[in-house]
């Protein structure tokens, strides 16, 4: 990428000289990979108007001349260039002057006639190989004014040598948008205004492929005058970044690609035949390109065709056959964003390297294809003239630009240096990136910013509680004060290098400043950590609900209060005092509403099981003297729909149900026995509801959805829905030896009729409470209603399991045992089956 500091300067004006601005870009990643001065060195060259010219009289082939160079009364100068007029503007030498080759300007007489000056030609300035006779300056230049201030000659041609993933500093925007956020300089903002619209007619446009060209803008604009000259000041910033003026229509559209980084193609409406359509090529097609080069077509290249033949490689080039011309009066500009796959690789298979598709293969910034478009068109009416028709626009699936996690903690251990949230906010404001962090707190103690640099430069994710925009005034004041971690960045259309928190560390580090970051020798120490047999880790606990095919989501602690009122039955949930969105408005006091919400947009994806869990922090009104009247506690909930098991031919699609998560449920509390109580809960179904117990503590929740809000989440079943709390999940207890019994164990069956209210969990209560001697184990293995036993009762059926691990029991020893268990029952309404 070759540009003028010049025309950089007009964006954006820091006070570095060039070879400082050259080092910050380098340093920064933009490599300057050359800089160049566009003159030599030559000084007191003004422009000179020549107002007489008389033959000298002592030589034929010498004039003498009579110039006006901004003063009182012009000078005599004796010229011998034969292209020497009257009128005519040329650069003029006066005495004092130093020209390259270190040629000095002296009073001289010339055949008997003095001379106080020089006209010069471009060779005798530097600026040619080869010249003939004087450089004719436009008749609009300023007499007396320096050439150099004239032809802003004390410029500097800087020659990037761009890496693939900087895309965005392929054009003039995205090189001012750097250097701004590099050296903390104001970025002057493009002016494009929408052209008004001034011919009701539209030319026909077809994406047939939206994959390749999710973005397609085109514009008719007619009665243009292609013949206009190209104004100076475009054709002397085209040729300092290495293109040479052809026609005002192509100078127009290059110069706003080296200005926005956005290709354009400008087509002549009379060459065409029908709409435009941007489709694969077919087999055997053949192109002319504007090159003359004959190229033979596939499937594989995408093209740009109106009803009758191709008119052009999408994003490469032009053809010879719809190209514009002097003689053009009608054009159709295009403006489009095609997908870096559809067009990497295919110019180099025709051996051709273009602007374009530099651009295009690399990606371009699709939210500016519009804006280019505008640009085109402005300058087009300004130098061209014409009448302007609407634009034609054709969207298809845009590229999505997901949020990125960004740690404080990960920051200072890749950098080796702390940078505060203030820091952050500022670099990443000044990256013009969107970026959420935590909610405002105090600081920890700023490190001191860097003075000698011009650039001051996903684990835990935590909810987002305040939203921090690019590229508005308020930015910096609303971003100060953020908790210590936690950022999620997203990265703008035109940085398409970023998708990971790496990324954006290393966009942290150079706008910081690599020269700021100090060599430090690295340090560590191995410490051996407590580690207590009573905690079981999170993440052991994480790993047995991935081993069950369930997937953990994270989300906002903040949600909507509807959802807390519907599914929580919470009426006074906590509530913000600043919310960043109505429906992000109280903290949740449970994660059923996020794992709802999760469910839903899985299924608005047709997905048709889903097994989702979440561990996070629950919000609750406390007793006022304690922690300022709120509670916050740490939970584990998880939510399960669809099939039991992934779809496979070894058995039937069965539907999870209430027992299906019970057994997920136990399995997290293995080898802790669980006690399940029917209970009522506003988000769960009435009949098929449990409350959680481990011991005589009630940890948790476990029930199906509510039919309610089946209906209402549009859910074709029911889910089935747990929540714990994680301290109870965590604490566990050191494994005891028992001896290994040598003695087979004895098993009874005991039946028992019981109401149909009476719950079997009492039952298993009251036997294990009973201590009797021998029993090892009590457990229901049968439930009977039917015949044989009345309306309102049922049976069940207990296994009994007694061992001694000294000696074999015998019936003596077995029975007292055995008919205590059946008197405990007894008192709990139950009645032995003979």
């Amino acid at each position: 990428m070759k540009f003028s500091e010049n025309w950089l300067r007009s964006w954006v004006n820091p006070a570095l000289s060039s070879d400082e601005l050259g080092h910050v870009l380098t340093m920064a990643g933009l490599e300057v990979e050359g800089m160049e001065a566009v003159a030599p060195a030559f000084n007191n060259v003004v422009v000179a108007e020549v107002i007489e010219v008389v033959k000298h009289p002592n030589a034929d082939r010498l004039n003498v001349c009579q110039v006006n160079v901004g003063e009182a009364s012009p000078l005599t100068i004796v010229c011998g260039a034969a292209n020497v007029a009257v009128g005519v503007k040329v650069p003029c030498a006066r005495i004092g002057a130093l020209l390259p080759g270190d040629f000095a300007i002296k009073q001289a007489k010339v055949r008997n006639v003095e001379s106080f000056g020089m006209l010069c030609s471009e060779k005798e300035l530097g600026l040619a190989e080869d010249s003939q006779g004087l450089w004719l300056l436009p008749s609009d230049a300023p007499v007396g004014k320096t050439l150099r201030e004239y032809l802003e000659l004390d410029d500097q041609l800087f020659t990037l040598k761009l890496t693939p993933n900087r895309s965005d500093c392929s054009g003039m925007v995205g090189i001012a948008r750097e250097v701004s956020a590099l050296t903390g300089s104001a970025l002057q903002p493009l002016n494009i205004a929408e052209q008004p619209v001034t011919l009701a007619e539209q030319w026909p446009v077809n994406v047939a492929d939206a994959q390749a060209c999710p973005l397609y803008c085109g514009r008719l604009v007619r009665g243009v005058n292609a013949a206009a000259v190209t104004p100076t000041w475009m054709l002397r910033r085209l040729e300092r970044s290495g293109l040479r003026g052809i026609s005002a229509v192509v100078d127009i559209t290059n110069y706003v690609m080296l200005e926005m980084g956005q290709p354009l193609h400008a087509f002549d409406v009379a060459k065409l035949s029908g709409g435009i359509t941007v489709r694969k090529a077919r087999n055997a097609e053949e192109l002319i390109l504007l090159n003359e080069q004959t190229v033979k077509l596939d499937e594989e290249v995408l093209v740009i065709a109106d009803d009758a033949r191709v008119l052009a490689l999408a994003g490469i080039m032009g053809g010879q056959g719809s190209g514009v011309e002097t003689t053009t009066q009608d054009v159709f500009l295009e403006s489009a964003f095609f997908h870096p796959d559809a067009i990497a690789g295919r110019a180099r298979r025709f051996g051709l390297a273009t602007d374009s598709s530099f651009r295009f293969e690399r990606g371009v910034d699709f939210a500016a294809t519009r804006q280019a478009l505008e640009r085109a068109t402005q300058l087009l009416l300004e130098i061209c003239g014409g009448c302007v028709g609407a634009i034609t626009e054709v969207r298809g699936q845009m590229p999505k630009r997901e949020p990125i996690a960004l740690r404080r903690s990960r920051v200072a251990r890749v950098l080796g240096i702390s940078l505060d949230n203030d820091q952050i906010a500022d670099l990443f404001t000044r990256l013009q990136f969107e970026f959420t962090a935590n909610s405002p707190l105090p600081n920890p103690p700023p490190m001191p910013s860097p003075q000698s640099s011009p650039a001051s430069g996903r684990g835990g994710e935590r909810e987002k509680q305040s939203s921090i925009p690019a590229g508005e005034g308020a930015v910096a004041a609303s971003a100060r004060h953020l908790l210590d971690d936690d950022y999620r960045v997203t990265p703008p259309s035109f940085r398409f290098d970023l998708s990971i928190e790496s990324d954006l560390i290393e966009e942290l580090a150079r706008l910081y400043g690599y020269d700021n970051i100090p060599a430090q020798a690295p340090q560590a120490a191995l410490t051996m950590l407590p580690y207590s047999e009573l905690q079981r880790p999170l993440a052991r606990i994480q790993q047995i609900l991935v081993a069950r095919d369930y997937q953990e989501i994270v989300s906002y602690a903040v949600v909507d209060a509807q959802v807390e009122r519907e599914l929580c039955g919470n009426e006074n949930p906590v509530a913000l005092q600043n919310p960043i969105a109505s429906n992000l408005a109280v903290m949740r006091s449970s994660l059923i509403g996020g794992l709802v919400g999760a469910l839903r947009f899985n299924l608005n994806r047709k997905q048709a099981r889903v097994r989702l869990f979440e561990a996070g922090a629950c919000f609750a009104r406390a007793n006022a003297k304690e922690n300022n009247g709120y509670a916050q506690s740490q939970r584990l909930s998880g939510l399960a729909y669809g099939a039991v098991q992934p779809e496979q031919w070894g058995g039937a699609a069965n539907p999870v149900d209430f027992y299906d998560v019970k057994a997920d449920v136990e399995a997290l509390f293995a080898p802790q026995p669980l006690r399940f109580v029917a209970a009522t809960h506003p988000a769960l179904h009435p009949g098929r509801t449990a409350q959680i117990f481990c011991g005589e503590q009630m940890v948790g929740w476990l029930g199906e959805l509510h039919p309610h809000w089946q209906q209402q989440y549009d859910m074709a079943q029911a889910a089935v829905w747990f929540e714990i709390e994680l301290g109870a999940l965590t604490a566990t207890t050191v494994p005891r030896m028992t001896e290994i019994a040598k003695f087979l164990p004895v098993r009874r069956d005991l039946a028992v009729l019981v109401d149909e209210t009476v719950a079997a969990q009492a039952l298993l209560d009251a036997m294990r409470g009973a201590s009797a001697p021998g029993v090892i184990e009590v457990a229901l293995f049968d439930v009977y209603r039917g015949k044989g036993v009345e309306q309102g009762k049922k049976s069940l059926a207990f296994r009994v399991l007694l061992q001694d691990t000294e000696k074999t029991l015998t019936d003596s020893e077995i029975e007292p045992s055995i008919a205590l268990l059946v008197d405990v029952m007894q008192q709990q309404g139950a009645q032995l089956r003979m």
